[in-house]
């Protein structure tokens, strides 16, 4: 635990490296923290938040700078943000209610454009439910799977089955599953399938079970689905610039997206805007980064993840404001019917 007085001078010691982005000095901190302290004070008061690994002194400099643990301190238990109206309205033009993928688009490039950081946004999920299913003979053990979902979207796949089925055969079976589970997801048809499998024909049970597999590929693609903008603001990023190491690193990451989209998938289970510091996610796990991210809902549905990804020394207030409000428009954009 921390004395007000510790408190106050670590909470002063992180704004002024954010800010300045320099190791911060006794002399600094005491103009900067209005404290009547003497240099001597201050400079044991930074020694115990040294020891207790919330700061450190970077290579020979006087000064000090936060570490991942001083700065999850500060946003947890210092920071305050408030809405800024301002920023909100400035911004709400931007995003109309349009088609998913242009809402999707514009709120990734509206991340990074606030933030002069990276933006991240995953597609929204699509709800796993099939209107019609079909099978259709292509060849010998050979058959094409068509799922057709409530709004129309259709996902097919080629299939090998362990016998030859004739086209009558696949017919009854397309009609024998549209009868009793359409309407339904796939999970909750996997759940009826463990419990009647053993009642079902044999050749509609396989069937079935490749249909199965189709849904469930055709939701995962959809949930990796990941847009990404403004990458190259990384490169004028101070902490960034000087190590090409580090850069080629985050791009690669950008680039594979899955770690990306493990991430965003774990914002997605709690309310509200969450913050990962250096490598606190293990899931990007570089010391240099951190990440601030909001899920996003569709008539009252978690459906995706938003977020900034940007230096540990960023403005952690105004971030917070960015993706609390972006997620709120991007929430209302696809909400809303698009203008005809």
């Amino acid at each position: 635990m921390l004395d007000d007085r510790a408190r106050s001078l670590l909470k002063t010691l992180v704004e002024r490296y954010i800010a300045d982005g320099q190791p911060v000095g006794s002399r600094t901190l005491s103009r900067a923290s209005g404290l009547e302290l003497s240099p001597a004070t201050i400079r044991n008061v930074m020694a115990d938040l040294e020891e207790l690994g919330l700061i450190a002194s970077p290579h020979t400099s006087a000064g000090r700078i936060p570490t991942a643990r001083g700065y999850r301190l500060f946003v947890d238990t210092m920071l305050t943000a408030q809405r800024d109206a301002a920023l909100h309205a400035s911004h709400e033009a931007q995003l109309q209610a349009d088609q998913p993928q242009r809402v999707i688009a514009s709120a990734a490039q509206m991340l990074s454009s606030l933030s002069q950081f990276v933006g991240v946004i995953t597609a929204p999920r699509k709800a796993s439910v099939f209107h019609h299913l079909e099978f259709l003979r292509l060849g010998e053990r050979r058959v094409l799977v068509i799922l057709v979902a409530p709004d129309g979207d259709v996902q097919n796949r080629v299939v090998m089955t362990a016998r030859d089925f004739t086209q009558p055969e696949l017919l009854e079976a397309s009609n024998f599953v549209n009868a009793h589970y359409s309407g339904l997801s796939i999970e909750a048809v996997r759940e009826r399938l463990k419990h009647e499998i053993e009642t079902l024909r044999g050749e509609i049970a396989t069937l079935m079970q490749a249909a199965m597999q189709l849904g469930s590929a055709g939701a995962d693609d959809d949930a990796e689905q990941v847009v990404v903008a403004g990458e190259r603001n990384l490169l004028a990023v101070q902490d960034f610039g000087s190590d090409l190491g580090s850069l080629r690193k985050l791009f690669d990451l950008f680039e594979q997206k899955t770690q990306l989209m493990r991430l965003l998938d774990v914002s997605s289970r709690a309310e509200g805007v969450r913050i990962f510091i250096g490598g606190e996610s293990q899931v990007v796990p570089y010391e240099e980064l951190s990440v601030v991210s909001a899920p996003y809902v569709v008539d009252g549905q978690i459906v995706g993840t938003l977020g900034v990804i940007g230096p540990t020394r960023m403005p952690y207030e105004r971030m917070i404001q960015i993706v609390d409000i972006t997620s709120r428009l991007v929430s209302q954009a696809l909400s809303q019917k698009p203008a005809a």
